[in-house]
């Protein structure tokens, strides 16, 4: 009547008794079981296996299961232009350039930056809501940079004019939540606010957690930028809100997608298809913008009339992307095209890197320890090879790639000022915070003109 189940490091059978009918106990009858049963890899993610017999179930609940697409899901409705034939074939790193070709690159980038403001504005603001907390004590370093950085957006919120009741505030990229959580914190006592965070990715430790009520103006879109229609978000077609698109580090592509997001589908209808974008002007077709000016003058009105304005720290330009890129039209007007843009969004991390003189003594390992203490979010680190410093080491100094790297990220942020002016907006960067507490301090603001400006009654 005892277990059949024969233990090998005791050289005895199990002495617990099985319930009626079984041959063994529970604990061995479910060993014997599972070694009579198959585990296969699952279909919908390899990653993860499954018991054979239990595949249909395990299908109908895994979380890479292909989940029902909100409405405001338009498959690649913000990713801009795909023409194939623009794209180089091969990507050839930087390393691989001759001295010869580098030196050629530098000189079309110093030429297609002529003429363009290189010395952006200092825009180093603050506001009174984070005071408390830029004060305490408690904060780290880390925390106390990220505060300095949130408060100076708050503060070129409010020089816009754009801190207000009746707004509509999506945050981009938004993670955590901690810059909408702030804008929150400013406007507790203004009305008909709501607040879009968008972010592809599952968040832990959500900071709009914390408000959670009945009448919460927090809602969270899952999903990537890339697909996102406003116009079908159920709330924007419910109080139809002015739009504040914001926000903090948002990586490469990721700016030129929310931008497109903002200035193209949410001011189209967007009936689940795609529509060809508004046609782009280079700044030399002066003649067609003055005879088109009149007509398009009313009909931007009634676009961009819902976007109030755009406040975004930019961040990453080596993550950038040719097709989803909205300066383009700007880059083939200045001469460059997709290869060159390639390498400029390479050498961007020039910049950033924290490339230095490294002398005999400092071994590999130490090198990339001080790289990875001295990052901060969201910048990058790089090899010498991936960054192009094996190439660049006898005819660049390290300053002179820090330089080479910043006018490379100025040049992409051109072409997105131009982008936006284009389509009828107030547009420039500034410094909105210093170089010691963030290398990626550039902010990207846009406001719409007065005359695109909905009319009062």
């Amino acid at each position: 009547g005892r277990c059949s189940y024969f233990v090998e490091r005791k050289k005895r059978f199990c002495k617990l008794i099985p319930a009626p009918g079984k041959r063994f106990c529970g604990e061995h009858g479910q060993q014997e079981e599972e070694n009579e049963r198959k585990r296969i890899p699952c279909p919908l993610d390899p990653k993860h296996t499954v018991y054979e017999d239990q595949l249909q179930k395990h299908l109908k609940k895994c979380n890479s299961r292909e989940k029902p697409k909100p409405v405001y899901f338009v498959q690649d409705i913000n990713a801009g232009l795909k023409d194939v034939s623009e794209i180089p074939e091969k990507q050839v790193p930087i390393s691989s350039l001759s001295k010869e070709q580098l030196q050629n690159l530098i000189i079309k980038l110093k030429k297609a930056c002529n003429g363009l403001e290189l010395c952006l504005k200092d825009q180093i603001l603050s506001h009174q809501t984070l005071q408390e907390a830029l004060n305490d004590p408690k904060n780290g370093e880390s925390a106390f940079k990220h505060l300095k950085q949130q408060a100076s957006i708050l503060g070129n919120l409010e020089k816009l004019h754009l801190l207000g009741p009746g707004r509509c505030f999506v945050e981009f990229g938004a993670g955590r939540g901690k810059l909408s959580h702030w804008v929150y914190a400013a406007l507790q006592n203004a009305e008909n606010v709501q607040f879009l965070l968008v972010e592809r990715a599952t968040t832990r430790f959500k900071i709009d957690g914390k408000h959670k009520r009945k009448d919460s103006v927090f809602e969270r879109l899952q999903v990537d930028i890339q697909h996102l229609c406003l116009k079908k978000v159920p709330v924007l077609e419910k109080k139809k809100l002015p739009v504040v698109g914001i926000g903090k580090h948002l990586c490469g592509a990721a700016t030129d997608l929310a931008l497109r997001c903002l200035v193209e589908s949410y001011t189209t209808c967007c009936d689940g298809e795609n529509e060809d974008p508004a046609p782009k002007r280079s700044r030399n077709d002066k003649t067609e913008v003055a005879s088109n000016s009149s007509g398009d003058n009313e009909h931007k009105k009634e676009d961009c009339k819902h976007v109030a304005g755009i406040v975004i720290a930019l961040c990453c330009h080596h993550k950038c992307d040719w097709t989803h890129y909205v300066g383009r039209e700007f880059f083939k007007s200045v001469g460059l095209g997709s290869v060159e843009f390639h390498y400029f969004q390479r050498m961007s991390s020039w910049a950033t890197c924290g490339m230095r003189e490294i002398t005999a003594k400092v071994s590999a390992s130490q090198e990339s320890e001080d790289q990875t203490r001295d990052t901060e979010e969201h910048e990058q680190t790089f090899s010498k090879t991936e960054s192009g410093a094996n190439t660049s080491q006898g005819i660049l100094s390290v300053e002179e790639r820090k330089e080479i790297g910043c006018l490379c990220k100025l040049l992409i942020d051109y072409g997105r000022i131009e982008y936006l002016q284009q389509r009828g907006y107030k547009a420039a960067l500034q410094y909105y915070t210093e170089s010691a507490v963030s290398l990626e301090n550039v902010l990207l603001t846009a406001v719409p003109s007065p005359a695109l400006l909905p009319e009062t009654t």
